[in-house]
C-alpha cells in the first residue's frame, strides 16, 4: 500500500526540521513528558509560529518560582493566550509534576474506561490544581469529554498521547503500559481532508466521532499500532501531496 511506503519514508529524525517544522522537533528536544504537555497544547496555528512560540519559551521557565516565572514571561503570548494565561499555565504545570504527574493523573481515568477517560481526568486535574480561569487558559486545555457525540476531536490531546505512548524516530515513548492499539488518531483539517479524499473517513463533522471512525479504519491496516499512519497522512495534507491508496 503506498500509504505504508509513505509511512516508512516519514519515521525518520530527518523529517523533523526547520523546512518542515513541527512543534514534535521542540518536544524531542528535552524529552519529558510535561514539557511535551506544554508543547502539544500550544500546537494550534501554523507549524512555524508554533515552533517559534515553544523555541521561545525557555523550558528553565517550568521549574521557576513565580517571581521568576514573570520575569521570563514578560510580554509573551501566543494568539489566545495572554501572558497571564502562560504564566498560570507553568504554576499548573508545576503543581501537576508536584503531585505525580501527567502519567498518573492519566491512568487513573485510563484504568476505568480508556483512553478518552484517561485524557477527561488528567483535564479534570489540570484544572483541580488551579482555580485561575479565563478564555484563553481554558481554550489551552479544553474540556473533559462528557459525550463522544459531543466533544470535539481532542487533536491536541491525541497528539500528545501519540507523542507519549508509541515509540519510534518521531515519537518519544516516554510512558509505558498503555495499549498503541487503543489510542485514538489526532485529528485536525488537514488529516480529516486528506482522510476523506483517501477514503478512510465517511464523516463528514471534524469531530470526536469522526477521529474513532478514522481509527478503527486504520486498525484493519495495522490493529496494534493504528497512529503510525498519522504523521504521514497529517504530512500529505500540510504538503498538498496527491496519494492514491
Amino acid at each position: 500500500m503506498l500509504l505504508d511506503a509513505e509511512v516508512a519514508s516519514r519515521n525518520c529524525e530527518g523529517e523533523l526540521c526547520e523546512a518542515r517544522p513541527d512543534p514534535l522537533m521542540i518536544a524531542r528536544r528535552f524529552p519529558d513528558e510535561h514539557h511535551a504537555l506544554t508543547c502539544a497544547l500550544f500546537a494550534y496555528g501554523s507549524a512555524k509560529a508554533i515552533v517559534s512560540f515553544l523555541t521561545s519559551l525557555e523550558l528553565a521557565s517550568g521549574d521557576s518560582d513565580e517571581e521568576t516565572l514573570r520575569y521570563r514571561l514578560e510580554g509573551k503570548y501566543y494568539r489566545f493566550q495572554t501572558t497571564e494565561d502562560i504564566v498560570q499555565w507553568f504554576i499548573t504545570l508545576q503543581r501537576l509534576r508536584e503531585s505525580g504527574g501527567a502519567e498518573q493523573a492519566f491512568r487513573e481515568g485510563y484504568a476505568k474506561d480508556g483512553v478518552i477517560a484517561g485524557v477527561s481526568g488528567l483535564i479534570e486535574t489540570l484544572y483541580a490544581l488551579n482555580p485561575y480561569r479565563s478564555q484563553g487558559y481554558e481554550f489551552l486545555i479544553g474540556k473533559p469529554v462528557s459525550a463522544v457525540s459531543k466533544a470535539s476531536a481532542m487533536k491536541r490531546w491525541m497528539m500528545y498521547l501519540r507523542w507519549m505512548v508509541r515509540r519510534d524516530a518521531l515519537d518519544m515513548g516516554l510512558w509505558s503500559g498503555i495499549k498503541a492499539s487503543e489510542l485514538i488518531m489526532p485529528l485536525d483539517t488537514h488529516t480529516f481532508n486528506v482522510s476523506r479524499a483517501l477514503g478512510l473517513l465517511q464523516r463528514r463533522q471534524c469531530d470526536l466521532k469522526a477521529a474513532m471512525e478514522l481509527t478503527e479504519t486504520l486498525r484493519t491496516f495495522d490493529p496494534e499500532d493504528p497512529l503510525k499512519y498519522d504523521f504521514a497522512l497529517y504530512r500529505i495534507g500540510q504538503e498538498k501531496m496527491t496519494l492514491a491508496l
